[in-house]
């Protein structure tokens, strides 16, 4: 048996160690002032104040004899107390409590003493059958009787009743009562309670208390009770009586008066009796004004209790008397039954002193007793159904008190037994709180607002939302709970029309509730999202089950999967809602059916699934088609009726399709509902004809009594007559077809099942379908802090939750109520960034965004009213840039609007100015030397020059212009009210930390990187193409500069992003035809780009300096303007990064740039600089540079911008860099060996002819210094190149395009322009022909052997044959005349020592020697006597001809008669 262990009792260990309990000796004297308490009020009564000589064997009466023996005996027992039965010393006080005799003022003194031994714990467990006594006293106290002289006197002993009673219970003792006795005390407490309703405000106040306490006392007791089996508690016997009332009883014909005395007090003299001789009693009738006024009924007579029974409740108390109890409270509950509630009740037409005192003693039980209740399954049972079913009934209340307990309840009974109460709680949720919350059935605004504060309390439970979901949600049979409740919440967050009221208000919290809840959960790490589901192919979805509920790793997967199927059938449901044969067909499709449609699945589709219309089912089940029929059994096979009565079994039927109209249709139904009932509970019946006819006979019955057009009804007798004989001829019991008509006529058949679009009502027939459903519901899923499912939820919660507390936002203007908008939107931006839902974030920013007003066109003195006055817009405009902070790895179209609000304040001059170059990551220090130089060479952004702005961007400034109305008019101070605002809007703009935004950009995820980069081209672009204001141009280079700082803060990953930054850059270049700030910014931050990254980025060098061929592109105009700067830039990027440029792509474009400054007055200096960097002592002179480089020094040696020493300087630099030629030659052979540095060698040749035509251009400057400087630096060249080895075939093409080309051009020259413009040119010529000899002589060994030598020395004579016959201004030159014939000499002198010159040389036989002398006559026809005079020509003849033995014939031409000429 389950009962209570004496070691658990309540108070027993604060009772053993009580100090205020008495010494033995003591106790002696304190039961004698008892007793002396009681004489003395017995004798100042009359009656009790004389001898009683009635009898002769008693001169006094009984009560006063035994008082005054136990008076002898008291003090003889001194330390033996606890040996002494306690029934000698208490039974004279029982004996005056439970006498009619004496007066309410004796019995008042009597039950004082009784309480005074009880609470100074004379009596313990250890004390001589301390049972027995304990039972003596609630028997006398529950029995007790006295006379009723006044009122006052009856409400004293009343009281005193409650206290012992009490006193009772909280005693250490009190766990050897029986369980009868426990229901004795409870009954005789309600009795009280009862009176007390006619009483005194405090009697009954006090009589409610005391209630209230017993059954705190009695229920903290269930989580010590040992559970042990026991065929009665759990459920084989019945431990409790049927009450009177219950639902299975008719509650007008069986209700009898309490026969064991009146519980009204009479006042005629005649006693007042608190007797009970039933365990427990229970009202049922109907109430009147006067609250339990004659409502009290006791158990009836003829119920007898089974021997098990009786011996039950005389075990010492536990689950038996708590059962009893609590379904005895529950039953107080049933007075709603006769009460109909509805839209227009009359909220005082009924009582609720009743239901409310009841609800309260249960909340009470609930609250200490509630975790162990599913222990004990009987108890669970009355949980369960009655009193379930009766919350249910006062969830209807107009009561909200009743309703605010009701709820009080339900939550008690979430948080301790969920697990037990799955459909229970499902059905209280939709039937109930969202049915009244939603406020469209007619329910009042207070029981709006408690069902309202009722559903935002469960929303505060840490895993309640999470529970809703998974359980219902995630459940084919069940509704949408957490989905519903969402919805609610937000549509009731905001009112449409008028102001937001408190509900509303509510409603927002706990709307707000829910996702923070959710947000606590998540961490800082990313979790994981929804995992997808794969379509296996058909599979019957009502058959699916869990392995394990307890292992989230089992049920999570399991429970998405029934969410993804379910979300199927709802799309299925409305195709068959539409189209049955089409649905079906649809449901095949999805695999839902399976491809070939068999009964069994079709019937389970019908029976499972939520939202089909109940007409379209009920017409294809009642069809006449084999398939249909066959669809129509099994649906029947669906459900189970065993023990169950033939009307609930039809309720339940009917409930799940509308029964159609036609008759044959009717009757297929109902005879596979009567094959199926029959099968299962056949009960009295013969066959399955007999439920047939039955089932017809109920459903015309309810027709007749629920019908309003049916005026005649029929009564149980006319329901008996037509069922007669039914039975296989014989009549059913009378009994059976009275239960099925009352039944029928107190709570009609739903023939029409709800399908409307809200919460449906309760009605007793849908409470029968909720138990039936209980029976096979799964498992209540425990979902602990861990965020399984936040994911699936958020991305139902998340659109409305943001859309209702935007609205919210928008409409209301107290603060608190602001805040907790903006912690609402903070969690659903964490939870949002956590699962990486980046369209809800961007949503989430798009709703922010509009309350900054910043996306609004406002006037400067608006928006900084709005900023400083206006408490929403700061928080809003914080709360972006938070997120912004926060979570920008997730933002994705969201940073359209972010920039948005960012330009705007920086239009409105709201944005420190320094924002874009502090955003800049300082990665080279400045050198010392650097720090010397003036600002412009640096390319700071703040630090460049730039168009003049407008007048006063700061916020002080800003203050001032709104302030000053007219120019003319002096200027106002700012109010302590505007410096407030100022001083507001400024900490607003701190708090923000919108540099944080592009400083800490490199930490942003690659795709909201590039979103961030993409949007402020967007932004930029549309200010340059909208107007061209200057605020817009002022935005525009704003953007410009950030997206530079974002660049130069991505150098890691530059190249993600370097696409459209060039291309935006690039488009301003080329759409610029005047200077301006905006395409100053632009050349000079990319020149910033690539200063900053070259050297970090080695393997970008040449994508990063072919960029800057944009700025080739400037027109003229602006590249004028800003061309030193450039020029200055670009020559700090070659000086930092010259190292780092290895490619000639790269070298191309920076010597591109230095060439076109060549000509720039401005420019040219730096330029130069830059180039004899690179240039001198071919510090930085490269194999892919030389070219380049030599280009750019003869564009600067032929400039006449700057000084001639300039121009001598870069021919110093062209001759000088003939050094790395031959370096390079000669490493290149070391490195890779003679064979391989053919082909090097073949390019360091090109190179070397490539400078010496450069110098030839040079050689025909106008200007004398430079031109003569020219030749001889051209000599130069000739003569460094000894140690290349340069190529005969290039020596030749060199005099061919060079030497022969200079001297024709210098002649050209002289006599076709003034010797004004071209000074000396005589001195030029001479110069000129000096170089042509030497380099002749220089290369006469190594060419005379080449088959075109002829031609390269008659080229030789031709030149110096032409010079000697020009003239200058008429004459001839003196100096020409006298430099040619010797350097011709000394030329031919050469060839004689040689070898190469004499009358028969090999070179051309005698043609070469008479084409020589041919000439060299035209020149100086003295000169071959001077070379080969008489005498030794003839002996040189003489002996070339012995020889070679035979004579060379005259005249024979061994060179062609045109290469004579060159």
């Amino acid at each position: 048996m389950e009962h209570i262990n004496p070691q658990f009792g309540t108070n027993n260990d604060e009772r053993k160690e009580s100090p205020a309990k008495p010494s033995r000796g003591a106790l002696a004297c304190m039961v004698n002032s008892e007793i002396g308490a009681v004489l003395a009020v017995m004798r100042r009564n009359v009656r009790w104040g004389v001898r009683y000589v009635a009898d002769d064997d008693h001169l006094e009466h009984s009560l006063i004899h035994s008082l005054k023996e136990l008076r002898k005996r008291i003090f003889s027992w001194q330390h033996q107390w606890h040996k002494i039965d306690p029934a000698v010393y208490l039974q004279p006080f029982l004996d005056v409590i439970q006498s009619d005799e004496t007066g309410a003022p004796i019995t008042g003194v009597a039950l004082s003493s009784v309480y005074k031994i009880l609470s100074l714990d004379i009596l313990d467990l250890d004390t001589v059958n301390v049972g027995d006594a304990m039972h003596l006293i609630v028997d006398a106290v529950t029995s007790c009787r006295f006379e009723v002289t006044d009122p006052a006197s009856e409400e004293v002993v009343l009281m005193k009743i409650l206290q012992v009673l009490l006193a009772c219970m909280k005693s250490a003792t009190s766990v050897r009562l029986s369980n009868q006795h426990v229901c004795n005390i409870v009954n005789t407490c309600f009795r009280v309670v009862h009176q007390a309703s006619s009483k005194g405000e405090l009697l009954q106040r006090i009589a409610r208390h005391t209630m209230h306490e017993l059954v705190r006392c009695i229920f903290s007791h269930l989580p010590d009770i040992n559970n042990i089996e026991h065929a009665l508690a759990n459920g084989s016997g019945s431990s409790v009586r049927k009450e009177v009332g219950s639902k299975d009883e008719d509650h007008t014909s069986e209700n009898k008066q309490l026969e064991n005395g009146n519980a009204g007090v009479e006042y005629d003299g005649q006693s007042s009796t608190y007797a009970s001789k039933a365990p427990m009693s229970a009202s049922a009738s109907g109430t009147s004004d006067s609250g339990m006024h004659e409502n009290i009924t006791e158990v009836s007579n003829g119920m007898e209790a089974t021997k098990n029974d009786e011996k039950v409740m005389m075990e010492p108390f536990g689950v038996p008397c708590m059962v009893e109890i609590f379904h005895f409270l529950c039953s107080l509950l049933n007075v709603i039954e006769h009460v109909e509630f509805g839209p227009r009740s009359n909220p005082i037409a009924y009582d609720e002193d009743v239901p409310l005192f009841a609800l309260g003693l249960i909340n009470s039980a609930i609250e200490l007793a509630g975790p162990s209740i599913n222990k004990h399954p009987k108890l669970l049972a009355i949980v369960q159904d009655e009193l379930f079913h009766n919350l249910m009934q006062f969830g209807s209340s107009m009561s909200p008190l009743i309703l605010s307990t009701v709820c009080s309840i339900v939550l008690n009974l979430y948080h301790h037994l969920r697990t037990e109460l799955k459909v229970q709680l499902e059905a209280f949720l939709s039937c109930v709180l969202l049915r009244l919350a939603q406020s469209k059935h007619g329910s009042s605004y207070q029981q709006q607002e408690v069902a309202m504060e009722a559903l935002v309390d469960l929303c505060r439970q840490q895993t309640f939302m999470a529970e809703m979901y998974a359980n219902f949600d995630c459940d084919i049979t069940c509704s949408n709970v957490f989905e519903d409740l969402a919805n609610l919440l937000s549509k009731s967050a905001f009112s449409v029309n008028g102001p937001l009221s408190a509900m509303h208000i509510l409603a927002l919290d706990g709307l707000i509730s829910m996702v923070q809840g959710m947000a606590e959960k998540i961490g800082d790490e990313p979790a994981t999202s929804e995992a997808s589901i794969d379509d296996e192919g058909y599979k019957a979805f009502w058959t699916m089950t869990c392995e394990n509920y307890s292992d989230p790793n089992c049920w999570v997967p399991f429970i998405r999967k029934v969410k993804y199927i379910k979300r199927k059938l709802m799309i299925g449901a409305d195709h068959f809602n539409r189209d049955p044969k089409k649905g079906l067909e649809f449901l095949q499709g999805m695999h839902l059916l399976p491809e070939k449609l068999d009964p069994p699945s079709v019937a389970c589709f019908f029976r499972y699934t939520a939202g089909l219309d109940r007409n379209l089912v009920g017409d294809y089940l009642g069809n006449h088609d084999e398939f249909c029929v066959q669809v129509l059994h099994e649906f029947a096979r669906t459900f189970d009726f065993r023990e169950m009565n033939l009307d609930t079994a039809l309720r339940l039927f009917l409930g799940t399709f509308r029964l159609p109209g036609e008759s044959q249709k009717i009757h297929r139904v109902l005879e596979a509902f009567s094959e199926r009932y029959y099968e299962q509970s056949p009960h009295i019946l013969v066959n399955k004809d007999v439920a047939l006819v039955l089932s017809y006979s109920l459903i015309m019955l309810n027709t007749d009594q629920h019908n309003t057009q049916v005026k005649k009804k029929m009564t149980e007798e006319d329901f008996i007559r037509n069922n007669r004989r039914i039975n296989g001829g014989k009549d059913l019991p009378r009994e059976f077809l009275s239960e099925l008509y009352h039944s029928i006529c107190e709570n009609e058949i739903q023939m029409i099942p709800d399908q409307s679009t809200g919460f449906p009502a309760m009605a007793s027939s849908r409470w029968i379908n909720v138990m039936h459903k209980s029976k096979n519901v799964s498992p209540f899923i425990i979902c602990d802090s861990r965020e399984l499912l936040i994911h699936d939820m958020f991305a139902i919660l998340s659109g409305p939750t943001i859309a209702a507390i935007s609205v919210v936002f928008d409409q209301v203007e107290h603060e608190d109520v602001l805040q907790t908008c903006i912690d609402g939107f903070l969690s659903i931006a964490k939870i949002a960034a956590c699962y990486h839902l980046n369209d809800v974030l961007d949503d989430l920013i798009v709703s922010l965004c509009k309350f900054t007003t910043l996306l609004t066109p406002l006037s400067v003195e608006e928006a900084i009213v709005a900023l400083g006055d206006y408490t929403k817009v700061r928080m809003a405009t914080a709360t972006v840039f938070t997120i912004a902070n926060s979570y920008g790895d997730y933002i994705r179209s969201g940073w359209k609007n972010i920039l948005d609000c960012v330009l705007s304040l920086h239009k409105l001059g709201l944005v420190p100015t320094s924002l874009a170059s502090d955003a800049v990551p300082d990665m080279e220090p400045s050198s010392d030397s650097e720090r010397g130089k003036p600002a412009t060479t640096s390319l700071s952004i703040s630090n460049v020059p730039s168009v003049p702005t407008r007048k006063s961007s700061g916020l002080m400034g800003r203050f001032s212009q709104l302030l000053s109305f007219d120019i003319e008019e002096p200027m106002t101070q700012p109010t302590e009210e505007q410096l407030a605002a100022q001083q507001r809007t400024r900490e607003t703009i701190q708090t923000c930390h919108i540099d944080s935004i592009f400083t800490e950009s490199k930490f942003l995820q690659a795709e909201s990187l590039l979103q961030l980069v993409k949007a402020l081209i967007l932004a930029a672009d549309r200010l340059r193409k909208g107007t061209s204001s200057v605020d817009d141009e002022d935005t525009a280079v704003f953007c410009l500069e950030l997206l530079i700082a974002i660049t130069l803060n991505n150098r890691d990953r530059i190249m993600l992003i370097w696409q459209g930054v060039y291309e935006h850059i690039s488009d301003i270049v080329q759409s610029t035809i005047m200077p301006c700030t905006l395409v100053e910014k632009a050349v000079f931050g990319l020149l910033k780009i690539c200063q900053r990254l070259l050297p970090y980025k080695e393997n970008l060098t040449d994508e990063l300096l072919r960029s800057l061929q944009v700025v080739l592109k400037l027109d003229a105009r602006v590249a004028d303007a800003y061309c030193e700067h450039i020029t200055q830039e670009v020559m700090r990027l070659v000086k930092a990064n010259a190292t780092h440029i290895r490619s000639h792509v790269g070298w191309r474009t920076i010597i591109s740039l230095l060439s076109i400054t060549a000509r720039h007055p401005e420019a040219s200096e730096v330029g130069f600089e830059a180039l004899a960097f690179i240039m001198s002592d071919g510090a930085h002179l490269l194999p892919s540079n030389y070219v380049l480089c030599v280009d750019a020094a003869r564009q600067f040696g032929e400039s006449r911008v700057g000084e001639v020493d300039r121009s001598v300087s870069a021919l110093d630099m062209m001759a000088g860099s003939v050094v790395c030629l031959v370096r390079w030659s000669c490493e290149t052979t070391i490195a890779v060996g003679e064979a391989a540095a053919t082909k090097v060698k073949q390019d360091i040749g090109e190179m070397w002819l490539r400078l010496v035509q450069g110098l030839r251009k040079v050689c025909l400057d106008q200007r004398e210094e430079v031109r003569n400087h020219a030749i001889l630096m051209l000599q130069r060249s000739f003569a460094g190149v000894d140690g290349i080895h340069l190529p005969n075939t290039l020596w030749l093409q060199c005099f061919d395009v060079v030497i022969f080309t200079l001297l024709d051009d210098l002649v050209e020259i002289a006599l076709g322009n003034s010797p004004k413009d071209y000074r000396n040119m005589e001195g030029t010529l001479v110069i000129a022909m000096k170089l042509m000899s030497k380099v002749f002589l220089q290369l006469l060994l190594d060419l005379w052997q080449l088959p075109s030598f002829c031609k390269l020395w008659l080229g030789v004579l031709n030149r110096m044959e032409r010079y000697m016959n020009i003239k200058f201004r008429g004459r001839r030159s003196e100096k020409i005349h006298e430099l040619i014939p010797e350097l011709l000499k000394n030329t031919l002198l050469v060839m004689k020592t040689t070898g190469l010159l004499s009358p028969s040389d090999t070179i051309g036989g005698d043609s070469f020697w008479q084409l020589t002398w041919l000439h060299v006559k035209n020149i100086s026809p003295s000169l071959q006597s001077e070379v080969f005079p008489a005498p030794e020509l003839e002996q040189l003849q003489k002996k070339q001809i012995k020889a070679a033995g035979v004579p060379a014939p005259d005249g024979t031409v061994l060179v062609q008669p045109s290469e004579t000429t060159a």
